[in-house]
């Protein structure tokens, strides 16, 4: 089956081809300015792709139902958003980037099913919350502190367990752990991130506690 320029532009697929492209594009660039995994290209082919195979699910479907091959498309970019997520240093990175991914293929569904007002609308959405949002974000940040505690205890796991629990108690945000033990001592490392009320109510207590025998932060 052949397709002459002239029946594209009649059938409209080039335009949603062409606003595929111009949406992932957009998305694209704020990721590359970020040095971010996924950027402007791979944001335009997952926009682009998601509206191929959206067109091709419905063209092909006919009279049939066109979900059954679109719905494939959750499940490929689920894989895709899965490879940019990695843990590095007690931390979870790639998140954004993934949603991102998600979102991208979301819209070329929507351009290939011809919901065009609703893709672009969702487009300048999502610009706003990349672009905007960060600072915000970062004025969250600024009301939290990162602290590292180092706390020597003794060597029993009830007494580590209960330090521990000390940072969920107060809702701090525990970035990571470290422990090492020597001879009768365990010597313990959190970094923790949280308002620096609860930090203190938390030295406070360690302060207080006959177990914990040295205490830096």
């Amino acid at each position: 089956m052949t397709f002459s320029l002239y029946e594209l532009l009649v059938s409209g697929n080039l335009e949603r081809l062409l606003l595929a492209v111009l949406v992932g594009g957009l998305i694209g660039i704020e990721r590359e300015l970020r040095d971010k995994a996924a950027g402007f290209r791979t944001m335009i082919l997952i926009c682009t792709g998601a509206t191929l195979f959206t067109v091709f699910s419905i063209d092909i479907a006919g009279e049939f139902d066109p979900a059954r091959i679109a719905a494939n498309i959750v499940s490929g970019i689920g894989f895709l958003g899965a490879g940019v997520i990695i843990q590095q240093g007690g931390q979870i990175k790639g998140l954004t980037t993934a949603s991102t991914i998600w979102l991208v293929a979301a819209l070329g569904m929507g351009i290939g099913a011809g919901y065009w007002p609703l893709a672009i609308y969702a487009t300048i959405i999502i610009l706003v919350v990349l672009w905007g949002f960060p600072w915000f974000e970062n004025w969250l940040e600024g009301l939290s502190e990162l602290i590292t505690y180092e706390i020597t205890i003794p060597n029993d796991a009830a007494c580590y367990a209960q330090m521990d629990a000390l940072w969920k108690e107060y809702r701090l945000r525990v970035i990571s752990r470290k422990v090492n033990k020597e001879g009768d001592e365990r010597i313990c490392t959190w970094k923790v991130f949280g308002k620096p009320a609860k930090h203190q109510a938390v030295l406070t207590i360690l302060l207080n506690n006959a177990d914990v025998r040295r205490l830096r932060s």
